[in-house]
């Protein structure tokens, strides 16, 4: 079988088949774990708050992905490099002239309104 462009064979598969699955048990052991660790050993005597449990920890770390992670894709970072590859061809086929003019548009742009004088 093909993969990222390079030929995979039988043990490969059986290998990841058996290695993935194993690697996010550890990976939701290890953060649950250190989540519940943490809230228990420093909210409760900050915040007066009450312990909390494996499973419980688990629920504050689906919660945060939630709100703080949001579900964007893998490929999403990509559109900027691509779009900061483009500035740089762009700016690469500007004249010097052309690049003093812009920096000084910017540079406009950016000072603050109210200038003390």
């Amino acid at each position: 079988m093909m993969c990222c462009g390079k030929e995979r064979g039988k043990n490969f598969w059986i290998k990841r088949i058996i290695f993935v699955p194993i690697a996010i048990a550890a990976g939701i052991f290890v953060f649950g774990g250190a989540v519940m660790l943490l809230w228990n050993s420093i909210l409760p005597e900050v915040l007066g708050v009450s312990t909390i449990t494996f499973c419980q920890a688990l629920g504050i770390l689906v919660l945060s992905k939630i709100l703080f992670g949001g579900f964007k894709s893998k490929h999403c970072h990509h559109k900027f490099h691509d779009n900061v590859h483009g500035w740089n061809g762009k700016w690469g086929n500007l004249s010097p002239e052309e690049k003093e003019k812009m920096k000084a548009e910017w540079r406009g742009r950016c000072e603050p309104l109210n200038k003390p004088e």
